[in-house]
């Protein structure tokens, strides 16, 4: 009997100690990670510009939606697009079809026409870039556009059309930086 108390008492904190490792780790399992911002923000606040319909991409990345499902690249890889309504509205058939917002997608559906959103971020001019170059190159969406997981109104929040911001990530990641990387005639 004895024996068995000393044993137990030698197992008990073994045991509490990998009870613990394992809530840890389903813990760190559970909260996906956050893409590091490469980009520094933007010293001005700039406000998000008004949209044909709000929408929020904290709330539809807390349903596990990605960039990706949305937003394609395609050829030659300029623009990221905006999603047809058709891809709203295999949710939204169903889900919050009673809001005006949503009625008012149903609306450009139903008329097939494209929603007339309103970029947030532009390329200046005389610059040649791609989003395809860089996604090629692991890049993340957030590494450029910031936190967009939180935010509830897309704003250009990163400084990513500057210069400066271009010049400074190609060289921490040893990118090529001369000038016909960007500037072509």
């Amino acid at each position: 009997m004895k024996t068995r108390n000393l044993a137990l008492c030698a197992a008990l904190p073994m045991l509490a100690a990998l009870l613990s490792f394992a809530l840890r780790l389903a813990a760190q399992q559970a909260v996906p990670p956050v893409a590091k911002q490469v980009v520094p923000n933007n010293p001005a606040e700039h406000p998000a510009p008004e949209q044909p319909i709000p929408y929020s991409h904290k709330q539809h990345l807390a349903f596990g939606m990605e960039c990706k499902n949305c937003h394609t690249n395609p050829q030659p890889g300029k623009l990221m697009t905006f999603p047809p309504t058709s891809k709203c509205m295999e949710c939204h058939v169903t889900i919050a079809k009673s809001k005006p917002s949503i009625q008012k997608l149903a609306t450009f559906a139903k008329s097939q026409k494209p929603i007339p959103w309103v970029r947030v971020y532009t390329v200046l001019p005389g610059v040649a870039w791609t989003h395809h170059a860089h996604l090629a190159a692991n890049v993340t969406c957030e590494s450029c556009h910031g936190d967009v997981r939180e935010m509830a109104t897309m704003s250009e929040v990163t400084s990513v059309v500057t210069m400066y911001s271009c010049l400074t990530c190609h060289e921490m990641n040893r990118a090529k930086t001369s000038c016909d990387t960007c500037h072509r005639n």
